[in-house]
């Protein structure tokens, strides 16, 4: 990889694919079956083959505060860097590399992300940096987070490292049941928060995308603790088996009411939302069980209030309920929330209205194009109007419909 090595465009092209394919191959070869705790120290060792030093893996906390250095022989530990001020947060947010110039060379921050989801940032510092090396660090990278991903799957490691504040046992079923908090493809992107990331109990959102369709819920269990934790894992569980077995959106609605009141009996209820995207076409289906009707956003403006027909929260055996619909344009954005974000008091000790959601919607959706930055800066901000204050669990979930004109897959010629 030095430049003496490169005779010519042709042949420094073919040396750089070789040992490309060795460098990456290395983690791919032994990667999968390596116990969790012994990743880091692998990429730090294949990132010495480019004279990479000072490696350092982070990972965000659930609160999407901090990214957190990831312990390991070879792998610098410093400091948390906290996501709004960093380089590395910079990267994170932006989902792009940061390339910082030092006195000793360039220490470069890469996000991780697989599937739109951000994991975390990798950083390196090099003596100098060419395209080869960015292109294999991005490569790198990208394979690095397909593999934290596999593994946090059966460890505790990450879970610890995440953790920036004690977290409730009910807030522990919460993160356990949740898909990744965003998913980007060519058609559809979207992102999600909860709070108190910490505490959440009864919140929780779910999402398939089924061929062409998207297919997201997302309710709130009444009360607090473990019972609307358990009541929340139910109505998912309910919604996944609907799902499953392609029943309508009304029938996905009686199989969650009847789980709830089978369980929980006639005083327990869930609040829900369920809907169907088709991202070949743009149309939007949703059926509304006592939840807050989600906002349109077009153009970076709230243009409209998805009204329409509600029924019964799930578990009060409300009829069979209407579906709407709405036709959404390239670029269309739905927010979904749930009442713990508007019915909160602001500083002042006013109720954080929805007008007052909307107002600070209409305020950051021109100032941040990337819709995982949007649903991120909108949470904190919403949680610095109300004073830091949540006394209810707060959702929020945004959807993004991007057109079909793009192809899901490109093959190369």
């Amino acid at each position: 990889m030095t430049g003496g090595e490169r005779q010519g465009p042709a042949e420094g092209s073919t040396r750089s694919e070789h040992f490309g394919e060795e460098f990456l191959g290395v983690l791919l070869d032994q990667g999968h079956e390596l116990p969790p705790h012994q990743l880091g120290p692998l990429v730090a060792r294949q990132i010495g083959m480019l004279d990479g030093r000072e490696t350092s893996l982070f990972l965000q906390d659930y609160g999407q505060v901090w990214l957190v250095p990831l312990p390991g022989d070879g792998l610098a530990a410093g400091e948390p860097q906290p996501i709004d001020g960093s380089d590395a947060g910079r990267a994170f947010r932006e989902a792009r590399p940061v390339e910082v110039s030092q006195a000793d060379g360039v220490r470069v921050y890469l996000p991780l992300l697989d599937g739109g989801d951000q994991v975390g940032v990798m950083a390196v510092t090099l003596d100098r940096l060419q395209d080869d090396e960015r292109r294999l660090l991005r490569r790198l990278a990208s394979l690095v987070a397909d593999m934290l991903v596999t593994k946090h799957g059966y460890t505790d490691l990450f879970f610890r490292l995440r953790r920036r504040e004690p977290m409730s046992v009910a807030a522990e079923i919460q993160w356990s049941l949740l898909p990744p908090l965003a998913m980007s493809t060519p058609r559809v992107e979207l992102a999600g928060m909860l709070e108190p990331a910490y505490d959440v109990a009864g919140d929780s959102f779910d999402y398939a995308l089924n061929g062409d369709v998207l297919h997201v819920a997302m309710v709130d269990a009444m009360g607090h603790g473990l019972d609307a934790a358990t009541m929340a894992t139910v109505v998912i569980g309910a919604y996944r088996h609907a799902r499953r077995i392609s029943v309508g959106l009304s029938e996905i609605y009686t199989f969650m009411d009847r789980a709830v009141a089978e369980q929980f009996g006639p005083d327990h209820f869930v609040t829900a939302q369920m809907m169907r995207l088709n991202t070949a076409t743009g149309r939007l289906q949703w059926v509304n069980a006592g939840h807050p009707a989600p906002l349109l956003i077009r153009g970076h403006r709230v243009v409209r209030r998805l009204q329409g027909p509600t029924t019964l929260p799930v578990g009060f055996g409300g009829h069979e309920p209407r579906i709407s619909e709405v036709a959404l344009i390239p670029g269309d954005r739905i927010l979904c929330f749930t009442d713990g974000l508007i019915e909160e008091r602001d500083v002042g000790g006013e109720e954080f209205s929805e007008e007052q959601l909307i107002g600070w919607v209409n305020r950051l959706e021109p100032t941040a194009q990337q819709i995982r930055t949007v649903a991120r800066s909108l949470s904190h901000t919403l949680q610095r109007a109300r004073g830091g204050i949540t006394t209810d669990d707060a959702t929020l979930l945004l959807i993004e419909w991007r057109g079909s004109a793009t192809d899901d897959l490109a093959l190369p010629e």
